[in-house]
């Protein structure tokens, strides 16, 4: 359907472009035509990715086809031992006929990572199905002339479509009829206000969704009056249909997180390749120097050996141990009140250089709250607005609670204006309930959009009395005299000058002003009012939201204010909190839809609070500060908010106000609503990033000592000193423990101090590459040392005595392996120390909140003896017992990192002096 501007056309007009009668409606038979023509007025999304699609999507990295291709040439060695065994008359075993556990390990991690890939994928449901359950079901149409109930799927452009207090409305509609009709438009506009229409509106030009007045929406309540109109959109042409077309349209991108591990993984993949091509041809020339080029087990043992080395270059528990320390991060998130919906996103909040905030409930109270006044000739500020300094002001109080429909006592309804009224009466102890039982209402006149005002008529001991409030422009004109200080005389120019002067002040503050008057009589009539005194309201900022906002600030982070209300309101909110200086550093909705792309990137520059917005804005100011360059966090509660948050790189929905649709398209929760939750949020994010630096520069050197080991004795002829069973273990067990136990270290107590770091930041930036180096390094040494120490041991003193003594006692080169396999394991448990604070001397460990770090070692000690001490578990792992000077020497080599550390520590504290 062609997109027309419904709300500058005038009924008639509307009626004509629309073909359809104001009165009856369509016929029957040309609504059933319409609905060929535009198809059912619902929400289309695209096909989701089934979970087996999801599954094999996890298995599409580098690193894995390097795994899967160790497994297919593992099966094969296997197959062929397995024969051998067979035919050798044994009995078939798992343990002994090929290496069959390493095959079933390897493809155990393979499916475990995919399985929590998958898992983490599938919980980021689509927000669309909560958007379909806001439509109605059902809607009140004239057909034919006929009044009816049909399904609102089957209302097309044309209908004439009826509206009542309690509906929710099924299209988008143009009125043609308004009696005191309000409708809710908050999950649209993001503001809590209702919003009172007006059909006799024409605009002469388009204005936003949130000005039009002649204009009601889909999904949106009807909350007071009645009114109908002509069905001028319907389905995903609709404002909630555009907005359910822009959160297909957003693809969710990678965090910063994802794309180092992605781009680290392509890295490893393609080094171990090389690195085996490399060790399998030195092999192979080892093969034919030592004449050994007949013989099939040489072959076999140069690939097995090439296997152990790829095994050894892929930190397998790595995406695993991720995933955990993120799943740690999530449970503190939970005591900074937010809940984390889609897990890497845990980590993304510590890039967070922009953060984007929605004003109303999230910035502010939302809650409209007297914070001033005006009576008896001057300025009351909302500090002596109270039981002990306002007696004086009683009778403005009395008569805005009790000319206002309503309640809090006993639950809040109605209006959140007149709410604010009511609780200002409270503030001053006079409650609603038993100012009602003193003055009973007996009649009322209603607010409506002409007056501009409310009257209610009470019984009181000297007789009747009205209540009028309104608009201060309104009150004036019908009012003759004035109350002041408890006199009551004649209201002249001057008063009024001074009245205006004062509301003028309010305006420039962005306070929302009602005015109040009463007179005696014995009906509700609006004329020869007293004056008595008026009240300016605001949706006040939050008391910590200032703070965080400074905290930000020193952070490097800037807060951005994107707001569906009026410019003067959001400047003096977002002026009052620190975010903006001047007027200029504000814009409209209308602003950047003028704008190109390149100008809006401009424009984020300095803007700090864009106001009246549409969501297609928001999307557009979200998308011109990522092309920036910045990690952009977006807040919001509403279904207008969905597309931005679904941009953004953190989208944040509130959990108490948002809707559904916000909080499904939503990466993080606030469960408090609150902007300090935020920082807080946002804090725990750069301490678990640095937590996941630690785990992944803690890992790497494990894998780099490996390869190195690996690498350097299959250069030199020997057997290798670690098998593929060996270094799984390692890279699963061992190395997993110490990993996730960083992962829960404290955060550092000026982790806020610190400017945003760039996301095209390497991970292993700031001494990263130095730490794996020097430690990989370290732990090489150590495990070469304990390897070729069985060897001394038993006399050996050459290359050329070594290697014979290995390939002659088979025994003995179990010993070796272990020895060499028990050093790497109990010396990363002593890498994991270092790790946690690369500054200072393990020694301050002790200090430290995080017992998972002694936990990790204990547990680790006690694996590892276990693996070697227990024959069965012995017999998997083909190790043997060792002697108690080749545990010594062990225990001497694993704790070489532990004193290259302390040195260090040492040495930086020598060179400060």
């Amino acid at each position: 359907m062609e997109q027309q501007e419904f709300e500058t056309l005038s009924s008639s007009a509307l009626c004509e472009a629309l073909k359809t009668d104001p009165r009856g409606g369509l016929s029957e038979e040309e609504a059933k035509k319409r609905l060929q023509t535009y198809g059912e007025n619902r929400l289309k999304e695209k096909k989701r990715p089934s979970v087996l699609r999801t599954f094999l999507d996890q298995l599409k990295d580098p690193m894995i086809y390097v795994l899967f291709a160790a497994i297919a040439v593992t099966i094969g060695v296997s197959i062929y031992d397995t024969v051998n065994w067979l035919n050798a008359g044994n009995a078939f075993s798992f343990l002994e006929a090929g290496d069959w556990p390493d095959v079933v390990i390897i493809l155990a991690v393979i499916l475990l990572n995919a399985l929590l890939g998958t898992i983490q994928e599938r919980k980021a449901q689509s927000s669309l199905e909560a958007l379909k359950r806001m439509s109605s079901p059902e809607a009140t149409v004239v057909r034919g002339g006929k009044r009816m109930r049909v399904k609102s799927e089957t209302l097309v452009p044309g209908d004439l479509l009826v509206l009542e207090e309690g509906d929710t409305i099924g299209s988008d509609v143009r009125l043609l009829e308004s009696v005191h009709l309000k409708t809710n438009e908050s999950s649209l506009t993001g503001e809590s206000l209702q919003v009172e229409k007006d059909a006799d509106v024409v605009f002469s030009e388009p204005v936003g969704v949130a000005d039009r007045v002649n204009m009601a929406y889909m999904s949106t309540p009807v909350t007071y009056g009645r009114g109908c109109g002509i069905v001028c959109r319907t389905g995903m042409d609709t404002e909630i249909g555009r907005i359910a077309g822009a959160l297909d349209q957003e693809e969710d991108e990678p965090t910063p997180l994802q794309k180092v591990l992605a781009k680290l993984s392509g890295t490893l993949g393609i080094l171990t390749l090389i690195i085996v091509g490399l060790v399998l041809a030195a092999d192979l020339i080892w093969i034919f120097v030592d004449g050994k080029g007949t013989m099939i087990e040489a072959y076999i043992e140069a690939v097995l050996g090439a296997i152990s080395l790829a095994v050894a270059a892929i930190p397998e528990g790595l995406p695993a141990v991720v995933t955990i320390v993120l799943a740690i991060g999530v449970q503190k998130m939970v005591k900074a009140n937010t809940v984390v919906r889609k897990l890497p996103s845990v980590e993304t909040l510590g890039a967070v250089s922009v953060v984007c905030s929605d004003k109303t409930g999230t910035l502010t109270q939302n809650r409209m709250t007297v914070v001033a006044a005006y009576h008896n000739g001057r300025e009351i500020p909302g500090d002596e607005l109270t039981l002990n300094g306002a007696k004086e002001h009683f009778l403005l109080a009395k008569g805005m609670s009790l000319c206002s429909n309503a309640t809090v006592d006993d639950g809040i309804t109605g209006d959140p204006t007149e709410v604010a009224l009511v609780q200002f009466a409270n503030t001053l102890d006079l409650h609603k309930q038993a100012l009602e039982a003193e003055m009973p209402r007996i009649a009322e006149l209603p607010f409506d959009s002409v007056r501009k005002m409310m009257t209610t008529l009470h019984d009181t001991k000297e007789g009747k009395l009205c209540f009028t409030k309104g608009a201060l422009d309104s009150i004036l004109a019908r009012a003759t005299r004035i109350s002041e200080n408890g006199e009551v005389r004649h209201l002249n120019a001057e008063d009024k000058e001074k009245i205006m002067a004062q509301n003028r002040a309010f305006s420039d503050r962005a306070l929302r002003v009602l005015a109040l008057a009463y007179h005696y009589a014995d009906e509700p009539t609006e004329e020869d009012l007293i004056y008595v005194g008026m009240v300016a309201m605001i949706d006040p900022a939050r008391p910590e939201a200032k703070p965080a906002v400074e905290k930000f600030k020193r952070a490097g982070i800037t807060t951005v204010m994107i707001t569906g209300d009026h410019k003067d309101t959001a400047f003096a909110i977002a002026r009052d909190l620190g975010i903006v200086e001047t007027r200029e550093q504000c814009k409209t909705g209308a602003d950047v839809d003028e704008m190109s792309e390149e100008e809006l990137r401009e424009a984020v520059k300095t803007v700090r609070v864009f106001a009246r917005v549409s969501p297609e804005n928001k999307v557009q100011i979200v998308k011109a500060f990522k092309a920036n360059g910045h990690i952009c966090a977006m807040t919001g509660d509403g279904v207008n908010d969905a597309p931005s948050l679904k941009a953004a790189d953190i989208g944040i929905a509130m959990g108490i106000t948002g809707t559904d649709v916000a909080k499904g398209a939503a990466d993080m929760v606030l469960t408090d609503d609150n902007f300090a939750s935020i920082e807080k949020a946002v804090e725990e994010g750069r301490g678990i990033y640095a937590n996941i630096k630690k785990t992944v520069c803690f890992l790497l050197s494990s894998n780099i000592a490996e390869v190195l080991t690996m690498f350097i004795v299959i250069l030199l002829g020997l057997p290798a000193p670690l098998i593929a069973i060996h270094l799984l273990w390692v890279n699963l067990i061992t190395d997993s423990l110490p990993a996730i136990a960083l992962g829960m270290d404290p955060k550092s107590s000026d982790v806020l101090d610190e400017k945003p770091r760039d996301p095209k930041e390497s991970i292993f930036a700031n001494g990263g590459y130095r730490s794996i180096g020097v430690y990989g390094v370290v732990l090489t040494a150590s495990v070469l040392v304990a390897y070729l120490a069985a060897a001394f041991l038993n006399g050996a003193r050459g290359l050329a005595e070594i290697k014979n003594l290995y390939e002659t006692n088979p025994d003995l080169l179990h010993r070796a392996r272990t020895m060499a396999f028990t050093t790497l394991a109990f010396g990363e448990l002593m890498h994991m120390l270092n790790m946690s604070d690369v500054k200072h001397s393990v020694v301050r460990l002790f200090k430290k909140k995080n017992p998972m770090l002694l936990l990790a070692l204990v547990v680790g000690i006690g694996l590892q003896f276990a693996v070697i001490e227990i024959p069965v578990v012995s017999a998997i792992f083909s190790t043997g017992n060792l002697s108690g000077e080749e545990w010594i020497v062990t225990a001497v080599c694993a704790l070489a990192p532990l004193i290259v550390h302390e040195l260090g520590v040492i040495a930086r504290k020598i060179l400060k002096k």
